[in-house]
């Protein structure tokens, strides 16, 4: 199992609209912009703005594979290992994803994006 990288962060805020532009101030990107959530960018790392209304997932760090068999290889193993996992999202922009949680209750994300 190889990950690319270590890809974005979410963290919840109150107001998205605010968030997003106080972010956008420190020098980031504005990549999309729904009415829950938004992402934006800095190179090819991201940040997630999740509303209290954002039901998908809470927040998380987010780590990439540029390999598809590799996050599912990654998924296998740790259903093996007893780590509750969710199913797998395909996401409109061609990235795949899941969930789990560490040992202490953080929640991360394997996402495959194709190169």
């Amino acid at each position: 199992m190889k990950l690319k990288r270590l890809g974005h962060v979410a963290i919840c805020v109150k107001d998205i609209d605010r968030a997003a532009e106080f972010y956008q101030s420190l020098g980031m990107e504005l990549a999309w912009k729904d009415a829950d959530w938004a992402y934006l960018k800095a190179g090819e790392d991201g940040l997630a703005l999740l509303s209290p209304s954002y039901s998908q997932a809470g927040p998380h760090f987010g780590f990439v594979f540029r390999d598809r068999a590799e996050m599912e290889v990654a998924y296998n193993q740790l259903q093996a290992n007893g780590i509750p996992v969710t199913h797998i999202h395909e996401h409109r922009d061609g990235t795949a994803s899941f969930y789990a949680r560490d040992p202490d209750g953080n929640g991360f994300e394997y996402l495959y994006e194709p190169i």
